[in-house]
């Protein structure tokens, strides 16, 4: 069987563009905010309970389970009605982020690559779906 993949161009307008900046910005937020937790978890574990301080340290309830990827985007929903931003965005989107963290992190325990990093303003070039979409921000040339 033959299969033809298609490439459509499209160009969008100055409100277009800036509508998908906004998308990528909040992906971003998602993601580097799910990092944050990944990171508070650990760092809570590491610290002797006689040595953290409670002042300067967010501390985490030693029953929190590990911020897996399949606990992460079951709190979406909450999030979307604290900070209604979020829900511009489309929640697989959304989820497909907090995926790309965790196969980020799980390259990270199996083959030792780079520990993830926070996202700069502007590191997201591209959004996915979970049915294989990729949408990507072209500059203006």
């Amino acid at each position: 069987m033959l299969t033809m993949n298609y490439r459509y161009r499209i160009y969008p307008d100055a409100t277009q563009q800036t509508e998908r900046l906004e998308w990528l910005e909040t992906c971003r937020g998602v993601y580097n905010y799910a990092l944050r937790e990944l990171k508070d978890w650990m760092a809570w574990r590491k610290c002797p309970v006689d040595r953290c301080s409670r002042e300067k340290e967010y501390i985490i309830p030693a029953d929190e389970p590990f911020p897996s990827y399949h606990r992460q985007p079951n709190n979406l929903p909450q999030a979307k009605k604290k900070f209604p931003h979020l829900g511009k965005v489309h929640s697989q989107v959304l989820q497909t982020t907090i995926r790309r963290l965790h196969d980020t992190w799980d390259a990270f325990r199996k083959r030792g690559d780079g520990f993830p990093r926070f996202k700069k303003f502007g590191q997201f070039k591209s959004s996915k779906t979970s049915n294989d979409r990729r949408v990507t921000l072209n500059e203006p040339r």
